[in-house]
């Protein structure tokens, strides 16, 4: 009886196991455009189901986590970036 509880537990897969394996398998059988594919559908359903205070919640606390994760530094980067990019796209269209 106690080998065969044994054999149960060497053969059974843990819930993230399973997941991992899963999505291995997954992204073996499908290109770039699969997921793109189910990205899409994905966040029209999400938009259908969801109303503009969802949104403005989850940027709320998208916003709170970055600011406790990234300091002064991290933001003058990235402003420096868009910066730079928001005139080569002026430069861009008056040519």
């Amino acid at each position: 009886m106690v080998r065969k509880n044994n054999q149960n537990k060497k053969s059974k897969m843990s819930l993230e196991e399973a997941g991992r394996k899963g999505g291995e398998t997954t992204a073996k059988n499908h290109d770039k455009e699969f997921y793109e594919e189910i990205g899409q559908k994905g966040g029209e359903a999400t938009a259908r189901s969801h109303d503009k205070e969802f949104y403005e919640d989850i940027g709320q606390k998208g916003g709170e986590a970055t600011a406790r994760s990234h300091d002064k530094e991290f933001y003058e980067d990235i402003g420096q970036k868009g910066g730079e990019a928001r005139a080569n796209q002026r430069n861009k269209r008056n040519k």
